[in-house]
Parts: C-alpha cells; structure tokens; sequence
C-alpha cells in the first residue's frame, strides 16, 4: 500500500467551489498529497458573493478534529474561515493538543464582497489562541491591519504591522499585495528580517480564492518538505498560473483554478506530441513550395497562454530542399520569440485562435487563399512607427495587432508586402494545430491545382 503524507485544511465549504475547503482540496491534491478536511461553516455563495454562513456548533467541529487527528498526524495543516470564537478556540486547542508545527494560518476576516466570516470575539480569539500556534500567518492587508492595529499606506507600514503580528506570537508574516496599488508584491517578515516576494498584477479582475489556494500551496509545500521561502515561491507560482487559466462560474467574479498546474503538464505533452504530428504530416506532403526564403515556423500556444514560453514552436524554423521540408529539432516551448508574438497577439483579440504558420507570399499563393473563402487581413510595414521599428522583435506584433483591428476580428490569414530587408509573408492563423494543419495542406493542394491544372489528394495523407 502507498503512504502518502497528508494535509489537514480547517476552513468553510464553499459552494460556488472556487474557495475555502473546495480550493483546498484540489490545491493540496494537484501536490499529490492527501486532503483531509475539517469542515468550520456552511456557505451560501455563488459568483456574486456570499449571501448567508452558518457556523457548525462546536463539538461538531471538534468530533471532526477528533477523527482525523487521531488516524494519524499531518504533514502540514491550513486554516481558513474559522466563524466564531467558540469554534476559534475550539481549533486552536486540539492543534496545540496535536503538537502541529507546519501550521499555516489564512486569517479569514471577511470575504471579498464584505461579508464578516469571523466574529470581533473570533478575531480576538485568534490573536490569543491560534497565532502562537503558528508557522506562518498569510493575511492580505486589510485583514493585517485589523490584526496589527497599524494602517497600511506604504512598505513602512507593511513592516510596522509584520512586527506587531509576530509579536502576538506567529512566528512568519506573509502580507499578500493583491489589495496594494501597483504590483502585487507579497512582504514577508520572520521576526528579524524582511523579504519581498515580487508579483506582477494580473488585470484588474479580482479572482476568487487566491488567498486560500495560496495558503494550501504553501503548507503542501512544507509537507513534502521545502523551506518556507521556496514554499512560498512555489505557491506563488501556482496561483499566478491558476489565475492565467481562471475559472468563470457565473456571470460576475471568476475563480482561480488551483488545478492548473497539474493540468498545463498533459497540455504541454499534447501539444508538443500534436505539433511533431503535424510537422510529419506536412514533410509527408511535400510542402516546400510554401516555404519562404527566411524558412518557415509553426507556432502553437497553451490555453491561456501568456508568455513566449507558454507557446510551443520549432528550434531552427523548417528548412526547405526543393519540395521537401527538413527540421534539425524536434518542437519545443519557447524556441521562437518570433512567432510567439504572433500567436500571443492573436490570442489577445481572441483566446481561441491559438495556432500560426508563416508561409511564402506570391500571387498565387494568396489568390489561393481567396479561392478557398479564407478571411484576409494585412497591414503596411511603411507605417509601422519608428519606436517600433526600434525595439528588437517587436514589428511582428505590431503588424498582426494592426491587421487584427482592422478587420475587427482575427482572420485566417495575415499578410503584408514586406519592405526594406523584410521578405514579404503570409501568416496562417487557426484556433488549434489540428485546424492549422488542415488550412495548410487546402493552400497547398489549391497551389499545386494551380500549378498543374489537375487535382491532389495531398492534403488527405494524415
């Protein structure tokens, strides 16, 4: 029988899923650890905020203690919304009791809609009681200025309030940034000296769940043994790509998917396997009468990508000899910033449109992209501005965004007329590698139709 170590989280139910004990659960399970839980409040709750809470009665919570604690003790344990006083000390007595000392604390205040989650009492309660008990407490800064009694304005303030909440007896601080103005940027204080753990922000959508996701990750963190700053580091990480590929489960706020980074890995092993598919499937069909002078690339982006290292794309580009194409590597995330800024662009305007191929531009080869209904677009290289001209990389997505406004939507095809030093190109987009691949071998077959006068059953070899 497998021994998998476990984590204790201590928190509400949430029913909209995208919080408390539900966010906890699936973010200690995307760390391949057991989940076990001890369930404080029912809330009712949805996209638009928490309507009504209703705190179990103590000794539920305690029977539930009880149990679990009993079968073994955890690696690391979280608490989250904890209601009232009662249950407060209830909590904080059968940790003590436990000798827990991966204690991660989430001092749920209030939710984000302003919902009060732990009663003044409870506030004081856990101040005396829990925080003593404490590894770390990760409170966002309204919920360490009601801790600290200090007003937050500044970095100054972030450390006044820090010292005052270790002296109450947690041992580490961790002020999350997402209510600062600017960066996210979280302040960690471990009684003597200070850190910043940098974060850039995200939008301006307050995504739900954050704090809890990230005070999960971190105790999982510490249960497979990291240090507190490497946990936290990693926890960080998680949530940023958790936000990148949101949840929207109603018509307002969206929640973090603390899933994501379990998932991104299968993604990026699909698309990396469906990417060499399709460069065998074009090597097959002999495409290089496409392939421009500069040589060609494919670039394909993950759900939600965000940086050049999110789209995947062929190390060298594709080569040509005559009819046949050549690669010297196989595909790989991150190995073109060049046609990463195209699919990056597209993506901007519509997340969907995730895949892009550059091909050679003549006549013929865009009369046949008209011939098979595709929706043109282009854009004039004698009008790029000059600042951006300047900056390295960058007139490929001033060009794809200037084509895409254009038009008002993301075409099947972008081309433009090249200008001094650059080729003229044609850009194929497509929503993914599969509809890429097939907008490809059409063009090609038209070409060769073309060329020939006859047909080609070129572009069925699959």
């Amino acid at each position: 029988m497998k021994q998998v170590s476990s984590v204790l989280t201590i928190a509400g139910s949430d029913s909209s899923g995208g919080a408390g004990i539900q966010a906890d659960i699936k973010t200690i399970s995307a760390h391949e650890l057991i989940a076990t839980s001890v369930i404080t409040s029912i809330t009712a709750q949805n996209s638009r905020g928490v309507q009504a809470t209703f705190d179990l009665p103590p000794e539920e919570v305690e029977a539930q203690l009880k149990a679990v604690l009993e079968d073994g003790k955890p690696a690391a344990v979280k608490t989250g919304m904890l209601g009232n006083e009662a249950l407060v000390e209830c909590v904080a007595r059968h940790l003590k009791r436990a000798r827990i000392k991966n204690l991660v604390v989430d001092p749920v205040i209030k939710s984000s809609s302003g919902k009060t989650l732990l009663s003044k009492k409870g506030v004081e309660a856990l101040k005396e009681k829990l925080l003593p008990l404490a590894l770390l407490v990760t409170p966002n800064i309204p919920e360490a200025e009601i801790l600290s009694g200090v007003r937050i304005k500044n970095p100054q303030d972030r450390l006044k309030a820090a010292r005052a909440i270790c002296k109450l007896g947690a041992r580490n601080v961790l002020i999350k940034g997402g209510h600062s103005k600017g960066d996210a940027d979280d302040f960690f204080f471990d009684g003597k000296q200070y850190e910043i753990f940098g974060g850039t922000r995200l939008g301006k959508i307050d995504w739900h769940g954050t704090g809890c996701v990230l005070s999960a990750a971190i105790a999982s963190g510490l249960a497979l043994k990291s240090g507190l700053s490497s946990a936290i580091q990693k926890a960080k990480g998680m949530v940023t790509v958790g936000i990148f590929n949101g949840i929207s489960t109603g018509d307002k706020a969206g929640s973090v998917d603390p899933m994501a980074s379990l998932f991104q890995a299968q993604k990026r092993f699909e698309v990396i396997q469906s990417l060499s598919a399709t460069v065998d499937t074009l090597k097959q069909n002999r495409i290089g009468i496409l392939i421009p002078e500069v040589q060609s690339n494919i670039g394909v982006g993950l759900p939600g990508a965000c940086r050049a290292e999110d789209v995947a794309a062929i190390p060298g580009r594709i080569v040509k000899n005559g009819s046949d194409i050549f690669t010297v590597a196989a595909p790989q995330f991150g190995a073109s910033q060049h046609v990463a800024k195209i699919v990056l662009t597209a993506m901007h305007f519509d997340p969907e449109m995730r895949a892009v191929m550059n091909i050679k531009f003549t006549d013929s080869i865009l009369k046949a992209c008209k011939k098979l209904k595709f929706k043109i677009a282009s854009f004039d290289r004698a009008k790029e501005p000059k600042s951006v001209k300047q900056r390295e990389g960058s007139s490929l997505e001033w060009g794809t965004h200037t084509a895409i406004r254009k038009c008002g939507f993301v075409p099947d095809i972008i081309y433009d007329l090249g200008g001094q030093g650059k080729e003229e190109m044609i850009r194929v987009l497509a929503r993914d590698i599969g509809e890429l691949l097939e907008k490809i071998l059409k063009i090609h077959q038209q070409v060769e139709r073309n060329y020939t006068g006859r047909e080609t059953d070129s572009w069925r070899v699959r």
